[in-house]
C-alpha cells in the first residue's frame, strides 16, 4: 500500500458555464483523517465525486491508493468505501440482515457474511440492536448501521460527505470515536462536514474550499494561528463588542491588557477569545463586502469604546 492514499493535482470541473473545481491540488496521507470544508456550494460534494470515480474531471489527475479514478477506476473502487449524505440501508431488514446483504454482494459466502455481519455488528456496537427492524433505530445508530455496511470489504480509503449530519451531540461524539479507531487501524478517511467543531475534534489536517479553489490547507492549530492570537475583549450588557485587546495568552501579558482596561476606564463584561475555525472559516468564505462590512463594524466600536 502506498503512503500516499489520495494525491490530486490542478484538478478542475464545470457544470455548463459555472466552474466548480478551479484548480485544487492536495495530498492525504494513509492513515490521515483529512476535513474539506466549505460553504454549501462550494464543491466539497463534487470533489468527492471525482474522487470516488462517480463524477469524471474536466482536467487534472487523481491517484487514490496508487490508482488513477480516470484509467483504473474499477481499481480504485476495490479500495475505497463511500457514506454519503443519507444511510444507504434497508428499513425493512435487522442490522444482520443488511450487513450480511451487502457481504453477499461483494461475493462472500453465505458463511464468511455471516461472520462479518457478526464482527461489524459488534465492532459498531449494534449487537443488542441486531435483530431489530432498521426501521426502529435512532439517526446515530442508523449512522452506525452505514458506516458498518461501508467496512463489509475493510476499505483503504474511506469517505464521509457530511457523516454526522442530524445527530444529536452525543451520536455526534460517539461517531467521532468510531471514526478516529478507524484511522488508528490503517485506514485513511476523507471526510466533509459542515460542524466546525468536528473537523477540529477529529481532523489531522484542514482544507477550507472557497469559490472552487483551496483558500487553506493545514492542521487546526495553523489555521487559528492565520486569524490572530488570543484576545481580551470588552462586551456591553447586549453583547456588543466594545474593546478588543491582543495578547499573546501568558498571564503577565493578560495583566497587562486588564491593566490597559482599567486605566482607559472601560465599563461592560471581559471575556478571553482564542481562535477558532469558526473565525478562519468566515475570514476565508466571506464575501469582500461583507469583510468590508465587519472591519468597518469593528472599528466603529473600537473608536466608541
Amino acid at each position: 500500500m502506498t503512503a500516499v492514499a489520495i494525491d490530486v493535482r490542478d484538478l478542475r470541473k464545470r457544470f455548463g458555464d459555472h466552474t466548480v473545481i478551479d484548480g485544487i491540488d492536495l495530498t492525504v496521507a494513509r492513515g490521515e483523517v483529512f476535513a474539506l470544508l466549505g460553504p454549501n456550494g462550494a464543491g466539497k460534494t463534487t470533489t468527492i465525486n471525482i474522487l470516488t470515480t462517480l463524477t469524471r474531471a474536466d482536467s487534472g489527475s487523481v491517484h487514490v491508493a496508487g490508482f488513477d479514478v480516470r484509467t483504473h477506476p474499477v481499481a480504485v473502487q476495490q479500495r475505497i468505501s463511500l457514506t454519503g449524505q443519507s444511510a444507504a440501508v434497508d428499513d425493512a431488514l435487522t442490522a444482520t440482515e443488511n450487513v450480511v446483504m451487502f457481504a453477499r454482494l461483494s461475493g462472500l459466502t453465505p458463511r464468511a457474511a455471516k461472520r462479518r455481519s457478526a464482527e461489524l455488528i459488534e465492532r459498531f456496537g449494534l449487537t443488542e440492536a441486531a435483530s431489530r427492524l432498521v426501521r426502529t433505530y435512532s439517526g446515530g445508530m442508523r449512522r452506525r448501521l452505514d458506516l458498518a455496511l461501508s467496512f463489509v470489504v475493510t476499505p483503504e480509503v474511506l469517505y464521509l460527505d457530511e457523516p454526522t449530519t442530524g445527530l444529536d451531540t452525543r451520536s455526534r461524539r460517539d461517531l467521532w470515536q468510531i471514526i478516529r479507531s478507524l484511522a488508528d487501524a490503517g485506514t485513511t478517511v476523507f471526510l466533509t462536514t459542515q460542524y466546525l467543531e468536528e473537523a477540529d475534534q477529529l481532523a489531522d489536517r484542514i482544507a477550507v474550499l472557497h469559490d472552487g479553489r483551496i483558500a487553506a490547507l493545514g492542521t487546526a492549530t495553523e489555521l487559528k494561528a492565520r486569524v490572530g492570537g488570543d484576545t481580551v475583549e470588552v462586551h456591553d450588557e447586549a453583547g456588543e463588542l466594545l474593546r478588543r485587546i491582543p495578547t499573546d495568552g501568558t498571564l503577565s501579558d493578560l495583566r497587562r491588557a486588564l491593566d490597559q482596561l482599567d486605566e482607559q476606564g472601560a465599563k461592560g463584561t471581559v471575556t478571553l477569545h482564542r481562535p477558532t475555525l469558526d473565525d478562519v472559516f468566515l475570514a476565508l468564505t466571506e464575501s469582500d463586502r461583507s469583510r468590508a462590512d465587519r472591519l468597518v463594524g469593528a472599528a466603529s466600536a473600537k473608536e466608541s469604546a
